[in-house]
C-alpha cells in the first residue's frame, strides 16, 4: 500500500494543477508562437561542434533540461528518446543490457563481454550503468563509429558528457527526491550537491557533486533458507509450521544504494589551451535480482501455488556490490591549423557477490539432490583495471578539406574468483564434518588485454550543397588468459585432500588478431534545412579466451569437473557492416524537426554467451552469421503556444542469415537455421511525449509532462528454439508536473501510472523444470519484471553566490 501522506500530496497536487490550468492558458497567451522554437542542441559526436540536425548520422542528444523536464534519471529513460536503442529493465543487481538495432543472439541481453554498444564518460571509454547526475548531455550514436572513436564499437555508442567547471561564478545547487513504489514497505529517496567554485576567475576553477539514492525495492525473496545444510529447501507447502521453520521471508530483496560523486578541477590559462582532471566514483549496492518465479515453476510442486507475483523462489539472498573509479586527464591544445586532443584514463572496477548456486548443482546429476538439506550458493569477486590513452589531431581550417586523425591504446587486467559452497553436505555423506569452510568449487581466472589502433577520416566538400567523408580504422589486440579451478570438498570427501587443501594449476590460453575498417559517408544539403545522408561504415568487438581449463582427454568417470572442450576456448571477432540512407529536416521556422534513417546491418560470427558442457561453466562463442534492417524516425515539434510534442519510432526486422547448428549444443544438435528471428528486442518500438507549458502566478512556470512507451512482442531465444518463449509487448505511461521558479522547482510525477505488470526478459529456459532423483530443479529459470507503479515528489534549489 501507498504511504497515506504521500498519496494523499499526490492527489492535492493534481487537482491543484487541474485549477490552476485555465489561468496558465490565458498566460500563455501572452507569447506569440512564431517567436518560439526548438531549442538547439550542440554535440561533439563528430568531434567537432554542431547541431544535432547538422549531422550526417542517426544521432540523440538530450540536455539537462530536457533530462530534467522528462524526469531522466538513468540510461533506461534515455531509451524512450532514442528509436533503434532497446534498454531491458533487470534492475540494479544486473544492469542493463543494451541492445542496439536488433544485434542480440542471448536471452537476457548482450554477451558478458560488454555488449554491442560502447560507452564513454566524457572522452574515456567506461562500463558504467550511472546515474544520470551533473550531467550536460547524453549523446546515443548509431551505427558503428570506430573510425571516430578510440574503442571499437560494433553498433553504436552512448556518451555521457559532464558538466564543466565554470570559471566566472560560484554556485551551490541541492536537490531530492521521495518517491513510493506500489509492492513496496518502504519510501525511497534521492538527494544531494552539486558545488562550483572559481579559484581563479576565468582560469581555474573546481567543480563536486554528490548524490545517494536509496531504492527500498519491490520484490520479496520469500522462500530463503533459515540455516544453510539444516534446513528443508523444499518442505511440504502445505504445512505452514514447516515453511516457517525452515524457510524465511524477505521483504523487498531487490533493492539498491547507490553513491555517485565526482570532482573537477579546470584549468584554461588562456585561449589555446585548457585541460580538465575528472575523478568519478560510484558505488552501487544490490539487494538481490529482479526476478520473479510466479508461473516460472513446476505445476506439481506446491510451491506454484503459493508464490506471488512479486516473489522469488531462490534459497539464499543474492546481494552484489559494485564500485566503479575512474581517473581521467583531458587536454586541449590550439595549434592554429588543428585541435590537439589528448584524453587519459586509469580506472578501476570492483565487484563482490553472492547467488544461490542450488538448482544448478543438482542439474549436474553428482548426488547432491539425495540430500533433503542440500543447498549451495556462489560467492564472486571480480576486479578490473583499465589504462586507456587517446590522441587526436581535429583540423581547422576553412579550406575545402578537412581530416581527423588519431591513436588508441588501451590496456584491461582482470582477476575473478568463484567459490561455490555446499553447507553440511559432508556431515551427510561421511556423517561428520570433514571440510570445514563447505568449499565445493574454486575458479580462479585471470586476463590481460592490449589494443591499440590507428583511426581517422577525411571529408571534402565536393559543391556548396555536396560533403563526402571516408573513414579507416586499423588495429590490433592481444589477449593473455589463464585459469584453475579446483573441487575441494570432493577431494576431502575422497580422502586425497586435507580439511583446507587446495590444488590449484593454472593453465594459459592466448589470442590475438588485427584488421581495418572503411567508413564512407556523403551528405547532401538539399535546402537550407532539408539536409540527406548515406553511410557505409564497418564496425567489430575484439574476440578472445573464455579462460577455461582444457578438459582432459578422456574425461575422468564419475568424478565432478568443470572444464572447456576445444571448441570451448575461444572465441573469434565479430564484425558488422552497416549501410544507411538518411534524412533530416527543420521546418515552419524551426517548429518541427523530422528526421528519418533507413538502415540496413550485416553481422558476421556474431558473439554469443552459452555454458560449457562439462560443468557448464559460462563461456562466449559465435554464432554465425545475421541481419538487422528497418526504419528509425524521430520528430518533434511545437504544436502551439502552450503544447510540444515528441514522437520515435522504429522497426527491426533481426534474423539469422545463416544456419547455426552448434548454437545450443555442442553436438550440433538442437541448433538454430537461417531466417530465425533475433531475441532481446522487439520488432516494434513507440515513444511519445507531449508537453504543456504555461505561466502561472505571474513569474513561475508549469510543465506537464505525459510520456508513452509501447514494445511489440520479444524473444527469449533464437527462433523461439532451445525452450524459448515469447514475451507478450507492453506500453507504460509516465506523468509528471513540474513547478519553476527563478531558484527553483518541484515535481510530482508518476511512473507506469496504470501499474503494467510487464515481464523484461528471461534467465534461462523452462528446460530447467526437471527432477532428479525426485528433487525439483526449477528455480534457475525465472522472470525479470518491471517496477511497479510509483508516485515521486522532487525538489531543486540552485544559490548563486
Amino acid at each position: 500500500m501507498f504511504k497515506p501522506s504521500l498519496l494523499t500530496l499526490a492527489i492535492s497536487s493534481a487537482v491543484s494543477s487541474v485549477f490552476l490550468l485555465p489561468n496558465a492558458a490565458l498566460a500563455q497567451e501572452e507569447v506569440a508562437a512564431k517567436n518560439k522554437s526548438l531549442e538547439v542542441i550542440e554535440v561533439t559526436a563528430t568531434r567537432r561542434s554542431g547541431s544535432v540536425q547538422n549531422a550526417p548520422l542517426n544521432i540523440t542528444a538530450l540536455d539537462a533540461d530536457i533530462m530534467k523536464d522528462q524526469n531522466i534519471n538513468e540510461l533506461a529513460d534515455v531509451a524512450r528518446w532514442v528509436p533503434g536503442l532497446t534498454i531491458t529493465d533487470q534492475g540494479g543487481r544486473s544492469g542493463s543490457p543494451i541492445i542496439v538495432r536488433g544485434l542480440n543472439t542471448n536471452s537476457s541481453g548482450p554477451s558478458s563481454d560488454g555488449g554491442t554498444v560502447s560507452t564513454y564518460l566524457n572522452e574515456i571509454p567506461v562500463s558504467v550503468d550511472m546515474r544520470l547526475v551533473d550531467i550536460e548531455r547524453v549523446e546515443v550514436l548509431i551505427g558503428p563509429q570506430g573510425t571516430l572513436y578510440g574503442a571499437g564499437t560494433l553498433g553504436g555508442a552512448i556518451r555521457y558528457m559532464l558538466k564543466q567547471p565554470e570559471l566566472d561564478f560560484t554556485s551551490l545547487e541541492v536537490y531530492g527526491d521521495l518517491f513510493q513504489t506500489k509492492e513496496s514497505d518502504s519510501l525511497g529517496g534521492e538527494g544531494g550537491f552539486i558545488f562550483n567554485l572559481p579559484l581563479i576567475e576565468d582560469t581555474l576553477a573546481v567543480r563536486a557533486s554528490l548524490n545517494v539514492y536509496e531504492d527500498p525495492g519491490f520484490i520479496d525473496y520469500g522462500y530463503v533458507v533459515r540455516e544453510p545444510g539444516v534446513s528443508i529447501t523444499d518442505p511440504n507447502w502445505s504445512d505452514s509450521s514447516a515453511v516457517t521453520n525452515n524457510l524465511k521471508n524477505i521483504k523487498d530483496a531487490n533493492g539498491e544504494t547507490t553513491t555517485t560523486g565526482r570532482i573537477s578541477v579546470r584549468y584554461k590559462p588562456n585561449e589555446s589551451f585548457e585541460g580538465t582532471l575528472n575523478y568519478f566514483y560510484q558505488n552501487q549496492d544490490s539487494e538481490g535480482r529482479s526476478i520473479v518465479h510466479y508461473n516460472s515453476l513446476n505445476a506439481n510442486n506446491g510451491l506454484s501455488d503459493v508464490i506471488g507475483k512479486y516473489e522469488s523462489a531462490y534459497r539464499y539472498a543474492e546481494p552484489r556490490e559494485k564500485k566503479d573509479q575512474l581517473l581521467s586527464l583531458e587536454l586541449k591544445a590550439d595549434l592554429g591549423f588543428a585541435e590537439l586532443v589528448s584524453a587519459t584514463g586509469i580506472s578501476r572496477f570492483d565487484a563482490d557477490g553472492q547467488r544461490d548456486q542450488t538448482d544448478l548443482l543438482i542439474r549436474l546429476d553428482y548426488g547432491y539432490e539425495e540430500f533433503p538439506s542440500f543447498s549451495a550458493f556462489t560467492r564472486e569477486i571480480d576486479e578490473e583495471d583499465t589504462f586507456t590513452q587517446e590522441i587526436r589531431l581535429v583540423s581547422q581550417s576553412d579550406s575545402d578539406l578537412n581530416w581527423i586523425v588519431g591513436g588508441f591504446y588501451n590496456k584491461t587486467e582482470t582477476d575473478a574468483s568463484s567459490r561455490e559452497f555446499t553447507p553440511n553436505y559432508d556431515v551427510f555423506v561421511k556423517g561428520e564434518q570433514v571440510r570445514p569452510d563447505a568449499l565445493e568449487y574454486l575458479e580462479l581466472t585471470s586476463s590481460k588485454i592490449t589494443e591499440s589502433a590507428l583511426f581517422g577520416e577525411v571529408g571534402y566538400q565536393v559543391t556548396d550543397k555536396l560533403d563526402v567523408t571516408i573513414g579507416a580504422r586499423f588495429y590490433e589486440y592481444d589477449i593473455q588468459a589463464k585459469a584453475a579451478f579446483d573441487f575441494p570438498l570432493a577431494n576431502t570427501l575422497s580422502g586425497s585432500a586435507g580439511p583446507n587443501g587446495i590444488s590449484i594449476n593454472y593453465e594459459n590460453s592466448d589470442a590475438s588478431d588485427n584488421g581495418n575498417l572503411f567508413k564512407f559517408n556523403a551528405k547532401y544539403q538539399f535546402t537550407d534545412s532539408v539536409m540527406g545522408y548515406v553511410t557505409v561504415s564497418e564496425g567489430f568487438r575484439i574476440g578472445g579466451s573464455n579462460g577455461l581449463v582444457a578438459c582432459p582427454d578422456p574425461l575422468p568417470a564419475d568424478q565432478q569437473t568443470g572444464c572447456g572442450q576445444p571448441d570451448e576456448m575461444l572465441y573469434d571477432a565479430d564484425t558488422t557492416t552497416n549501410y544507411e540512407l538518411g534524412f533530416k529536416s527543420t521546418w515552419f521556422r524551426s517548429q518541427l524537426h523530422f528526421n528519418a534513417a533507413l538502415f540496413n546491418v550485416d553481422w558476421d560470427d556474431a558473439q554469443i554467451s552459452g555454458a560449457t558442457d562439462v560443468g557448464q561453466l559460462t563461456y562466449l562463442s559465435n554464432a554465425g552469421s545475421a541481419n538487422a534492417k528497418g526504419i528509425e524516425i524521430s520528430t518533434r515539434a511545437i504544436l502551439s503556444d502552450a503544447f510540444s510534442l515528441y514522437a520515435t519510432y522504429a522497426y527491426t526486422k533481426a534474423e539469422l542469415t545463416s544456419d547455426a547448428p552448434f548454437l545450443f549444443n555442442a553436438d550440433g544438435t538442437g541448433g538454430a537455421e537461417d531466417g530465425d528471428r533475433l531475441p532481446g528486442s522487439p520488432e516494434n518500438q513507440f515513444s511519445m511525449g507531449v508537453n504543456y507549458q504555461a505561466e502561472v502566478f505571474n513569474d513561475k512556470t508549469l510543465d506537464i509532462n505525459y510520456g508513452l512507451t509501447a514494445q511489440s512482442d520479444v524473444l527469449s531465444r533464437v527462433g523461439l528454439r532451445d525452450n524459448g518463449e515469447t514475451l507478450p509487448g507492453y506500453s507504460l505511461s509516465n506523468i509528471s508536473a513540474k513547478l519553476t521558479a527563478d531558484a527553483w522547482s518541484t515535481t510530482l510525477y508518476v511512473d507506469n501510472l496504470f501499474n503494467k505488470y510487464a515481464v523484461t526478459s528471461v534467465r534461462r529456459s523452462n528446460a530447467d523444470i526437471t527432477s532428479a532423483n525426485g528433487a525439483d530443479i526449477q528455480r534457475n529459470y525465472g522472470h525479470y519484471i518491471n517496477r511497479p507503479l510509483t508516485v515521486g515528489v522532487k525538489f531543486n534549489y540552485k544559490f548563486e553566490i
